[in-house]
């Protein structure tokens, strides 16, 4: 029983390393729960924050908007004008994206939508792909706070 014993502790580490090294590629390979498109990526971080309702005032302090934004699509015929409300989570995070959202944050706009073909942006769909699509990389630029909704006031595509 005394030569089997280290043959045992051997065996039962081995096996306990390989279930380790299993679980770890699992989930660099295979990605785990995180999801990797954009609208996936917006939907979790929609699931994180607490939906409560806000009233028309209150809505009114925490969000921002930017209009007459004017710029070539991917397609060098068509052109888009649109005005965008951004929802902040709260009235200290609006002032500092009013602070930046000319030199930060809409360079991140226009960046955005010369990657949308006209087609991409025409319906719901489209139109909900480049908000999440801005959700997401907006959210990385503020320095604190959270971008909670953001949403398409007005939207013209165009040829030229």
């Amino acid at each position: 029983m005394k030569k089997m014993l280290p043959w045992l502790i051997t065996v039962l580490l081995a096996i306990t390393l390989i279930a380790i090294v299993a679980v770890i590629l699992y989930n660099t390979l295979m990605g785990g729960d995180k999801p990797k498109d954009d609208a996936g990526k917006a939907a979790s971080a929609a699931e994180a924050v607490t939906a409560e309702k806000l009233s028309a005032d209150d809505r009114v302090k925490v969000t921002s908007e930017i209009t007459g934004i004017k710029t070539n699509l991917a397609d060098p015929d068509y052109i888009a004008v649109m005005g965008l409300a951004f929802q902040l989570d709260s009235k200290s995070t609006k002032e500092d994206f009013e602070k930046v959202k000319e030199i930060q944050i809409k360079p991140i706009i226009l960046r955005t939508l010369s990657d949308f073909k006209p087609e991409e942006i025409n319906g719901s769909q489209g139109k909900d792909k480049l908000c999440s699509k801005l959700l997401n990389l907006i959210n990385a630029e503020l320095p604190d706070g959270k971008l909670i909704n953001v949403a398409i006031t007005d939207i013209i595509v165009t040829k030229i």
